[in-house]
């Protein structure tokens, strides 16, 4: 029951953080974002909703098979937090882009999300190599994501 209770909360949180990010991404779709110059390789807006929703559940079940090593582990809160602060600036990165229409510091902001990504990665395969391998999806849109701010601050001065 214990374990049912943790990949909840873990699949739950991660969620949750895409459910607040979207409080700023749709409004912003039809209009702000649909104004700038897109590069050619930019992906349709429908593909978005499920390849988040199933990175954000990856998210949860990396997290959740961190936590079932048990919280009195140095290394696993210490993976843990770093996948707390990855969650925070997760959001963030939506709330500068797509809240307050920023593609420059949106693209600084996805680049420290994406070495956070990088150390929970690595923190998360000491404890459990599954864990780190369920991240790598994530880490892979995330490098597609900043490559597409990048060309949309170029396109947009």
């Amino acid at each position: 029951m214990v374990s049912i209770y943790k990949i909840v909360v873990a699949v739950g949180v991660s969620e949750l953080t895409g459910v607040l990010g979207a409080l700023f991404t749709y409004p912003s779709l039809s209009t702000w974002y649909a104004s700038l110059q897109k590069p050619s390789f930019v992906p349709p807006n429908w593909i978005f909703f499920p390849v988040w929703v199933t990175l954000y559940t990856l998210m949860g079940i990396a997290a959740y098979l961190v936590w079932d090593k048990g919280l009195r582990a140095r290394a696993v809160r210490t993976s843990l937090s770093l996948f707390a602060l990855q969650l925070v600036l997760n959001f963030l990165w939506t709330f500068i882009f797509f809240g307050l229409h920023s593609l420059l510091y949106g693209l600084v902001e996805i680049v420290m999300l994406w070495i956070v990504i990088a150390l929970t990665m690595i923190s998360f395969s000491r404890v459990s190599k599954a864990a780190g391998l369920l991240l790598l999806p994530y880490i892979v849109w995330i490098s597609i994501a900043g490559t597409l701010n990048y060309y949309l601050w170029l396109l947009n001065p």
